[in-house]
């Protein structure tokens, strides 16, 4: 049988330096649940590929780092991306935010590749896990906002949210609301998972669910 997944790339991204934390344990998750579906996923933790923060590059070059490598030879061959990141003072952490930042130097329009860049950067599906501290649900939701409207801009859809509580590393595994198997489904299912976001004009049926 053909899997629904199969020659699909899924990049899971972990926003936190720990690799036995929290973040990676959700990450692992996401990627143990694309393999079942037979997508090819790759785990990458961003503190080894980025090392400083967007410059003003009139003045200064770019870090020298491994960012590059990793937005044009992981992240824009992807069909899907799953963001996994702590919540730090309520946001992502800034190794996630400068994920998003230092993409400005591939689309500026003094990239030679720029309008490629564009257009690789949309229809993806995208996904995030988050670990805090806090069972209080709304201690995500800067940082669902923010890649909610990411996705937006990007022509991308956001089909799945995992919020899980732990804060010793690995302690998420006992979050009684087993967040664990929900970042599995989400690698599972990101490919097929349903995503509506209507419009006042968009045309849709009177039913979410197909009988």
């Amino acid at each position: 049988m053909t899997s629904i997944h199969q020659d699909k790339k899924i990049v899971v991204l972990v926003g936190s330096p720990r690799r036995d934390g929290n973040s990676a344990t959700l990450a692992r998750a996401v990627i143990d649940g694309a393999a079942e579906a037979g997508a090819t996923a790759s785990l990458h933790f961003l503190d080894d590929y980025i090392s400083g923060f967007l410059t003003d590059e009139r003045h200064a070059p770019p870090p020298n780092d491994r960012y590059a490598e990793l937005f044009l030879e992981h992240f824009l061959p992807a069909d899907a991306a799953v963001l996994c990141t702590p919540v730090y003072w309520y946001g992502m952490s800034a190794q996630a935010k400068a994920f998003f930042d230092r993409s400005f130097s591939f689309i500026v329009n003094g990239y030679p590749e720029a309008e490629q860049v564009h257009r690789r950067m949309s229809s993806k599906r995208i996904g995030v896990t988050v670990a805090s501290e806090e069972t209080y649900p709304g201690a995500a939701l800067g940082i669902v906002h923010q890649v909610q409207e990411y996705s937006r801009y990007t022509h991308s859809e956001f089909v799945g949210l995992v919020h899980g509580s732990g804060n010793k590393r690995g302690e998420i595994v006992r979050d009684p609301r087993n967040p664990l198997q929900a970042a599995r489904d989400l690698g599972r299912e990101i490919m097929t998972r349903p995503y509506s976001d209507y419009r006042m004009d968009s045309p849709r049926s009177t039913r979410v669910w197909p009988e």
